[in-house]
């Protein structure tokens, strides 16, 4: 059964024990009624209030002031105080801090104050609690506000650091094919002049053998800066896998027979095609075939496999080498990451190989990853490729390389010593060859010696050499001139702005032989 509910209690009942003290008084203050919870807060009995004393009677002497100078002018005016802040006195003279309400009323024809007061000393530790509360969060989100300034600063610094750092790169890379310009110029020509002799030939091969080491080091830097800076541009387009595995090993061949090592191809039957830059996979391929060699004592095995697992390319470079620790595998592809036992090798690179690798290949939409069983069991690096399925496009018909004669070759280098080697090179594969080292006296020359062909540098010290190209094409003598930009800088941006300033072939420094070779023999085809 349901209960039925109490009846309420009776008026005095509620008005005795309110939960805020309740008092009756008239307009000069004196108390005419007062309930028991006020009487309790106070310390006094009902009978010794009423009557005998005035409300400001009860307060301290502060807040009496403070009732006669605000209080009652306020209450006179509005007939009514909210929430007014006092301190009343109890009996044993300590202090009761409150909060007073007050409502002026008339009342069997006489004025009667209603005054409500409610204990304040617990509102206050709270406001108190609430504020010191308020001043902390203020204070923790200040520090954070700072902090998180601190931190966008050290991005910041961070962010300019690791530009500058992309710049270095890329500008170390551009001066270090300056010097390898008249280096690989003077083999080239020394060769020339000293055909035949065994001897010769054998030194010449060590040169070779070390220029190509420095020149695949600056091409990893480059790289390095173009991927970091966001400016490498593939050319993807379907490849057959073989020809590029073929061809990277073509390239390290000296490397390994060099090191007495056996290179071992496993090859499907089947072609494998895949959507690739054809350049960027091999350097991919020739970088793990080169890092094998390196880490691979002498007469080591390398095994290099090429495979369809499902519908993907797979490539692996196993390797009996020094091999790779456990705990180092999950941050070989970082750059600069170096194996300990490869740092006590007097080959062990700059550490950038392996993470030019991972975001090669990254880049083709493919993954690499390491394994090895432990220092000194080897190890194999495995790259997958999604496969394409188009068809490997027929292959155009490669230039000749084959030098002529009879050219007559502007040849423009601030840069004397490779200027002159490569001059005197032209020079004996029967080219005339006028060499000269500012743009000035590029446009002084170039009208008197009536040129076939202009092999400009782009770093001049009086203008670029595309200021230089644009000048000469305005020229009566310039405008059927061939025209060969020769510069470090190799990035796709400085090959097309070569072709707006009116270059019609650009090569990368230090230059192949056998590639200006190639570009001098076209435009003799073209002349023919």
């Amino acid at each position: 059964m349901q209960e039925e509910p109490l009846p309420p209690p009776p008026g005095d009942q509620l008005f005795e024990h309110a939960a805020c003290g309740l008092l009756a008084t008239d307009a000069r203050g004196l108390i005419l009624r007062i309930n028991t919870t006020a009487c309790m807060w106070l310390g006094y009995q009902a009978a010794e209030l009423v009557g005998h004393k005035r409300v400001q009677d009860l307060l301290t002497i502060g807040g009496r002031l403070f009732h006669q100078t605000h209080c009652q002018p306020i209450l006179q005016l509005q007939g009514s105080l909210a929430e007014m802040q006092l301190d009343m006195q109890h009996r044993d003279g300590s202090r009761i801090p409150v909060l007073m309400n007050v409502a002026r009323s008339m009342f069997e024809g006489r004025v009667v104050d209603s005054i409500a007061i409610i204990i304040a000393k617990d509102r206050r530790a709270y406001e108190r609690e609430l504020l010191k509360a308020r001043k902390e969060a203020e204070a923790a989100l200040e520090q954070g506000r700072s902090f998180e300034l601190q931190l966008q600063a050290m991005n910041e610094q961070l962010s300019r650091a690791d530009r500058r750092k992309d710049e270095f790169l890329a500008t170390l890379a551009h001066e270090l094919r300056n010097p390898l310009a008249p280096i690989r110029s003077g083999i080239e020509l020394l060769r020339l002049k000293y055909p035949g002799d065994a001897g010769f030939e054998k030194i010449m091969l060590v040169f070779d053998r070390q220029i190509e080491q420095i020149t695949h080091l600056v091409d990893d830097l480059m790289e390095v800066s173009r991927i970091t800076q966001g400016r490498l541009r593939l050319r993807c387009e379907p490849v057959d896998l073989s020809a590029t595995v073929q061809a990277a090993v073509t390239d390290v061949r000296d490397m390994v027979a060099k090191s007495a090592h056996t290179l071992a191809l496993e090859l499907d039957d089947a072609g494998i095609v895949v959507n690739a830059d054809a350049t960027r996979l091999t350097q991919v391929i020739v970088n793990l075939l080169t890092n094998a060699c390196k880490y691979t004592p002498p007469g080591g095995r390398i095994t290099l496999s090429a495979a369809r697992e499902g519908s993907e390319a797979v490539i692996r470079v196993r390797d009996s080498g020094i091999g790779i620790p456990p705990s180092e595998l999950p941050t070989i592809f970082e750059m600069f990451s170096q194996v300990e036992a490869a740092l006590e090798r007097s080959n062990g690179g700059l550490g950038i190989g392996l993470w030019l690798v991972k975001r090669l290949v990254e880049l083709h939409g493919g993954s690499v990853a390491a394994d090895s069983e432990g220092t000194g069991r080897g190890s194999t690096f495995t790259v997958r490729l999604p496969l394409a399925e188009a068809t490997v496009p027929a292959a155009h018909e490669r230039v000749s390389k084959e030098g002529g004669s009879g050219l007559r070759v502007l040849l423009v280098d601030d840069n004397v010593d490779a200027a002159e080697m490569l001059g005197a090179t032209l020079s004996i594969l029967g080219h005339q060859v006028c060499v000269v080292h500012d743009g000035r006296a590029a446009m002084g020359s170039g009208e008197k010696f009536a040129p076939d062909v202009a092999l400009l540098d782009i770093g001049l010290p009086d203008m670029t050499g595309y200021e230089l190209a644009q000048r000469i094409r305005a020229a009566a003598w310039g405008k059927d001139l061939h025209l060969i930009a020769a510069t470090g800088w190799g990035q796709v941006a400085d090959k097309l702005r070569a072709q707006e300033s009116g270059f019609d072939v650009h090569l990368t420094k230090p230059i192949e032989l056998a590639d200006l070779q190639a570009a001098l023999a076209a435009l003799q085809g073209k002349r023919a």
